[in-house]
């Protein structure tokens, strides 16, 4: 934890939409809603502020979006475009300080720290960068400035759309007494239900609440919640710029997913992502492992180290897919609330064949790589990605080949990372 409020979180506003506005001026002021494919199985990556006033919300099915609120304007995303106002957004962030954590296309968190001399107080820092995004990029962020990364976190939220709250040292638990729980980090749809069944409805009550009762509804998950409400986070700010040890996806769904066919088509779809990160970075990966939660919180880890690296798409699913047969065996089937599948171990690139292994896979994912690269990550799916295996809300929502999250576990083993994006549901 930093000793001053010098911890941003720097949020884009509703980014996608953000982005279409620019090109489409003429749907300003009218509720939008940018999706991953425009069918009934599409699901919304982002919503106007408009359009959310009607209950459209990230993450939800087109076909639910298009009935709450039927007179919206629905595109399809277009992340290329995207990635290229990502980048720029990143670079304008790197140009005040090297301690830059993404948490996504769209948001990061800094550590200004010894920067004043050149940028003034970090109050003085989040105007300029709020000014240089809307004038290079021509879009609004939100920025939360506060002494750690999850009080910044909570700050942006509330300071959306367009905002800049500054949550001075020492008044953390005060300003988070208020707030409904649902805005802490941690607290998801069913967590909020138990909580509300004790009486508990906002921060401060989580904070009033004796450890022990916590403890004994939800285990360690609760004394975390616990000091998350008192505004107690020592997680630091991490810039991700070096070598990544580990790439890592997960998903929370919104309901307990008892298909089968949907849980390996979800890591089918992880396992491309993750095998885009390592070809990209010339890397391959010694050890694959698996990652599953049962409700409420029965979380379980496996892994595989195969006698080769590998960083083909088809073998981090076989490998992950195997461990997750058996992990699923053992546990009897049950609905799945939380899935994910990572790389450790990661090495440089160096593909040797084995006897009687030919480069087809080899070339047939350069291909497809490429095809992704020039026409847009949608181009080349896999078939069962087409069932649409994102029917979930957290903060592990990410369309297939955006940003890529490194490391499940932030550094010194603290508790998984606070969540991005643009207000959606997460645990």
């Amino acid at each position: 934890m930093s000793d001053r409020a010098t911890v941003l979180h720097v949020d884009l506003d509703a980014f996608y939409v953000s982005m279409e506005l620019l090109r489409h001026p003429e749907l300003r002021g009218a509720p939008v809603v940018v999706a991953g494919g425009l069918g009934n199985r599409g699901v919304v990556n982002t919503a106007s502020y408009e359009a959310r006033k009607f209950g459209v919300r990230s993450a939800m099915a087109v076909s639910q979006a298009r009935r709450l609120c039927p007179q919206a304007v629905f595109l399809a995303s277009d992340y290329a475009y995207y990635s290229k106002a990502s980048k720029q957004f990143h670079a304008i962030l790197r140009d005040f300080t090297p301690l830059v954590e993404p948490a996504g296309s769209d948001e990061a968190y800094l550590d200004v720290r010894g920067t004043e001399h050149l940028f003034g107080a970090p109050e003085a820092v989040a105007a300029t960068i709020k000014r240089r995004v809307r004038g290079e990029i021509g879009i609004s962020a939100s920025i939360g400035v506060s002494v750690n990364k999850l009080v910044s976190k909570v700050a942006s939220d509330a300071g959306k759309p367009d905002g800049l709250v500054v949550v001075a040292e020492g008044t953390e638990a005060a300003f988070f007494a208020p707030r409904p729980i649902r805005e802490l980090p941690m607290v998801g749809r069913k967590t909020a239900e138990i909580l509300g069944g004790l009486g508990i409805h906002t921060i401060g009550d989580i904070a009033r609440t004796p450890e022990s009762a916590l403890v004994a509804k939800f285990g360690r998950h609760g004394a975390d919640l616990r000091t998350r409400a008192f505004g107690i986070y020592d997680a630091p700010v991490v810039s991700s710029r070096g070598d990544a040890k580990s790439i890592s996806r997960d998903i929370t769904f919104d309901e307990d997913e008892p298909d089968g066919d949907r849980l390996r088509a979800v890591l089918r779809s992880q396992a491309e992502r993750i095998s885009h990160e390592l070809v990209k970075s010339g890397k391959a990966a010694r050890t694959v492992s698996l990652r599953l939660r049962f409700p409420p919180f029965e979380t379980l880890s496996r892994s595989v180290t195969p006698q080769v690296t590998t960083d083909l798409a088809d073998e981090i699913y076989s490998h992950g897919c195997a461990l997750f047969e058996k992990a699923w065996d053992e546990n009897e089937r049950r609905p799945v609330r939380l899935i994910g599948i990572g790389v450790h171990n990661i090495v440089e690139r160096a593909r040797q064949l084995r006897l009687g292994e030919t480069l087809e896979a080899d070339r047939l994912q350069d291909t497809v790589e490429s095809l992704r690269d020039r026409f847009g990550d949608l181009t080349v799916r896999r078939a069962n990605e087409l069932r649409s295996p994102y029917r979930h809300h957290g903060p592990d929502y990410i369309p297939p080949f955006t940003a890529p999250k490194f490391d499940a576990e932030l550094p010194g083993g603290a508790a998984p990372e606070i969540g991005h994006g643009d207000g959606e549901d997460w645990e």
